[in-house]
């Protein structure tokens, strides 16, 4: 293999152990289930710690390897195992705000402690049923107190192997909210996002991803050089002052590609790399609670506080429209107003202050009464979210946070986050720990994806991460971010009804369904669009804003929660067609999306209770339907038993609320 030679290397690889004086032999590490395994030290040489996984006796990642690199610490010379430590863990876990409410956390781990020279590092890895993970430990040693660390990790496989990647990553381009298009291994380019969908086979898909990224760079992926069909994984570099896209939040400053790209205080242990496996996207999806498993439980002991819910974006930011929306929120079953830019001045300028209602006048001519409008909300038993740019947080934390709470703010979306190099990624999360201090629920907004931190800070409901409705995004791209983006957990997709855009992106039916199929704890309704009663703003700014009307499959986002007892993925073909099924109490919902062909469907209702009786309301697009949105109601007597044909029309969907009689 073709290896980088940097001053000092640690080159670590993976796969079971069975350690002799004389030769090193493999450490393989298996699932409870016996489907997926890992296995570390093939490599005869005993140089590198070289790893490859299994997925049902297939070896889906050909001998890899991991590459650390250090100043301070001088990995060279042959390998030894010192010890090992095997461990088993099966345990479930419950929560209000995930996906389903029960989480099984099952998993075999094996705790490698490994001397290279004189040099100490372990290596932690977990074989679950749903994929396998590791993470490397670099204990106290010597006299260090601190070192700094760049790691990259060569994935190799044997065939070129289709994948879905994100854009390249460069100055002024969006990855995280980029599109997403399929390509050849061989054909990747730099800052690939995480989770990298990979489709081994029609039977075996696979998803590197990356999981409790707390206080450290930042994964993405790129074209290898270790075989002809390889992957390298690289950290984020440091970036001194961000400079941003005023529009898009699309950085366009370079950030420092040689050196350390992480410094840690020893003992430290390096967030987990991850391997998701399943025989299908939809599978994928329904055990994407694996990143949530690689991180602590939570660290709020009363979690009381924090409510998901149904979110109502007020633009006009005046009093009076505050007012109105908080009217049609509490009429229709949400939960949260949210106010956005424009209430503490611009945005963008640095010396804007949070702590005070300043307003943009290019945002608003007011008046805007917070106080009186979190009390009117208070009243109404709706909660009041407030959007706050980074540039009024960071170094002011602190003085933001106390007076919000004091103003009767619930929430607050963080906006143009830095994201990225180690600084950045610790200055959030802290930032989230704080929040949750002031009993603040969190969405983050922009470049940042998630890696299993909600499930320790319940407080960050969600985070966009996403390429959703504000890009006038197709059904057929959303079909790819469903099984995409969406195993790295909760998007913010900001969901459009009324916005002529929606014409453009598929159908009436099939933003409905969005609601089921892209899992938000905060999902932000009727983006765009104003309360009846609101002032009309015509200022540009947000688009073209049209009036929430009264047609009657609105009583379907009347209805619809945001977080889930149980999910079921009923039909999962990446760009083509989804559908999703997902019960709450005993209430079942299903979104189903087409892409740009007809597609026949039939929902199979084997996943309901048998023996019990149901009505199902259908909502389908019909151009006959004499209302502004077109759409069709249908009220049907189900079983377990039944079956229901639907032909989907070329970018359109349905959307069906299942009530246990």
């Amino acid at each position: 293999m073709n290896y980088l030679k940097p001053k000092i290397l640690l080159l670590i690889g993976f796969v079971a152990v069975f350690y002799s004086c004389k030769k090193q032999e493999a450490i393989t590490l298996s699932s409870p289930d016996a489907t997926k395994k890992i296995v570390f030290l093939e490599d005869e040489a005993n140089s590198s710690l070289t790893f490859s996984i299994f997925y049902n006796n297939q070896q889906v990642i050909q001998t890899s390897v991991l590459e650390l690199v250090s100043e301070e610490l001088d990995f060279s010379g042959e390998i030894t195992v010192e010890t090992i430590e095997n461990t088993s863990e099966n345990t479930t876990w419950t929560s209000r705000f995930e996906e389903r409410s029960t989480i099984p956390d099952h998993y075999n781990q094996t705790k490698i402690y490994l001397k290279q020279g004189e040099s100490k590092f372990n290596i932690i890895a977990r074989a679950y049923n749903e994929g396998v993970a590791f993470a490397y430990e670099i204990p106290e040693q010597g006299n260090l107190g601190e070192i700094g660390l760049n790691e990259n990790i060569h994935y190799n496989f044997d065939k070129d192997y289709e994948l879905w990647s994100t854009p390249k990553r460069e100055k002024g381009v969006l990855t995280a909210q980029g599109e997403y298009k399929k390509i050849p291994i061989s054909a990747l380019q730099v800052g690939a996002e995480r989770p990298l969908v990979i489709e081994i086979s029609d039977s075996v898909k696979i998803a590197l991803a990356e999981a409790r990224l707390v206080d450290y760079a930042r994964m993405s992926f790129n074209k290898g050089t270790t075989s002809p069909y390889s992957i390298v994984s690289t950290l984020d570099g440091k970036m001194g002052e961000q400079k941003q896209d005023t529009i898009t939040g699309a950085v366009i400053s370079e950030r420092k590609k040689d050196g350390a790209k992480v410094h840690k205080s020893l003992p430290f242990q390096s967030p987990w790399r991850v391997v998701m496996m399943g025989n299908s996207h939809g599978q994928l999806l329904e055990q994407n609670y694996l990143i949530q498993n690689l991180n602590p439980p939570s660290a709020i002991a009363d979690d009381s506080w924090i409510t998901p819910g149904k979110v109502l974006r007020e633009t006009t930011l005046t009093t009076q429209g505050g007012m109105a929306a908080i009217d049609f929120v509490a009429s229709h079953n949400m939960q949260y107003v949210h106010f956005d830019a424009g209430w503490y001045g611009n945005e963008m300028d640095n010396a804007s202050d949070a702590t005070t209602i300043t307003l943009d006048p290019k945002r608003s001519k007011g008046p805007f009464d917070i106080e009186a409008i979190t009390k009117y909300a208070t009243e109404k038993w709706v909660k009041v979210m407030l959007y706050v740019n980074r540039r009024a947080l960071e170094n002011k934390l602190d003085a933001v946070l106390p007076v919000l709470k004091d103003w009767g703010v619930s929430g607050i979306k963080y906006g143009f986050v830095r994201v990225g190099d180690q600084d950045a990624t610790a200055w959030m999360h802290k930032a989230v720990k704080k929040a949750a201090e002031y009993e603040m629920v969190l969405d983050i907004h922009d470049e940042y994806r998630p890696t299993g931190f909600s499930r320790t800070y319940p407080n960050l409901l969600t985070q966009e991460g996403i390429r959703g409705d504000e890009e006038t995004v197709p059904n057929a791209h959303t079909l790819i971010t469903m099984f995409t983006r969406s195993l790295a957990g909760a998007a913010d997709n900001t969901v459009c009804y009324y916005n002529s855009r929606v014409d453009k992106m598929g159908s009436h039916a099939s933003q409905m369904a969005k609601t089921v199929c892209i899992f938000s704890p905060l999902q932000f309704l009727y983006w765009y669009d104003k309360a009846p009663s609101a002032p009309i703003k015509d200022d540009g700014l947000w688009g073209d804003t049209r009036t929430i009307g009264n047609e009657p499959e609105l009583e379907f986002f009347n209805a619809v929660p945001t977080t889930w007892d149980e999910t079921k993925v009923l039909y999962a073909e990446i760009g083509e067609l989804g559908v999703i099924a997902r019960r709450s109490g005993s209430d079942w919902f299903v979104g189903g999306i087409n892409g740009v062909s007809q597609h026949d469907v039939t929902i199979d209702f084997s996943f309901l209770e048998e023996g019990s009786s149901y009505q199902a309301k259908v909502y389908t697009d019909d151009d006959t339907v004499n209302t502004r949105t077109q759409v069709k109601i249908e009220t049907l007597d189900i079983t377990s038993t039944s079956k229901l044909n639907i032909a989907i029309k070329p970018n359109q969907g349905f959307a069906m609320h299942i009530i246990k009689l």
